[in-house]
């Protein structure tokens, strides 16, 4: 894949790093970078600032914008949830060769990061419902799971030999 058709989505339940991933793994591949979060409607934001999970409902037209952005101008990484393997499958709609980088690790040590995190509209009660809904990438789908457990700058070397492989 040329460089200019990155189209890489960073996924995983919320605290797994996304954005932190996301932001490294881009200025690594000279891509550009969006956080999903921003493309979240404000009432998207305020149901999980207040512990309601968004329902599909919710979440169909923020995975339309997310797949717009990957479909438009060049290399692109999107930190985004993409729990499912349908709201993966809505993304590569717009956007058909997203390469999906999950960022896994154990319900503790995602615990204790969202524990740790501060300012975020997302809490981690929402934990729960997260993992639950989570579906893991399934062998036909363009991706590669990575273990969070590890310094950051294995996870982005990792991620960037497999999408560069």
């Amino acid at each position: 894949m040329a460089v200019n058709d990155w189209r890489i989505v960073v996924m995983g339940v919320s605290g797994c790093g996304k954005s932190s991933v996301g932001i490294a793994l881009a200025e690594a591949l000279g891509a550009r970078f969006i956080d999903g979060d921003d493309l979240h409607p404000e009432a998207n934001k305020a149901k999980m600032g207040a512990g309601i999970p968004l329902d599909d409902s919710d979440r169909w037209p923020w995975l339309d914008l997310v797949g717009q952005e990957l479909a438009e101008g060049s290399a692109t990484v999107i930190a985004c949830s993409a729990l499912k393997r349908a709201y993966r499958d809505r993304i590569r709609a717009a956007a058909p060769n997203t390469f999906f980088v999950h960022l896994d690790g154990s319900r503790e040590i995602l615990a204790q990061r969202l524990g740790a995190r501060t300012g975020h509209f997302m809490p981690a009660t929402l934990l729960d419902s997260q993992l639950g809904i989570l579906e893991p990438l399934e062998t036909d789908e363009p991706g590669a799971v990575i273990d969070i457990d590890q310094p950051i700058t294995q996870i982005i070397a990792l991620a960037q030999a497999l999408i560069t492989r």
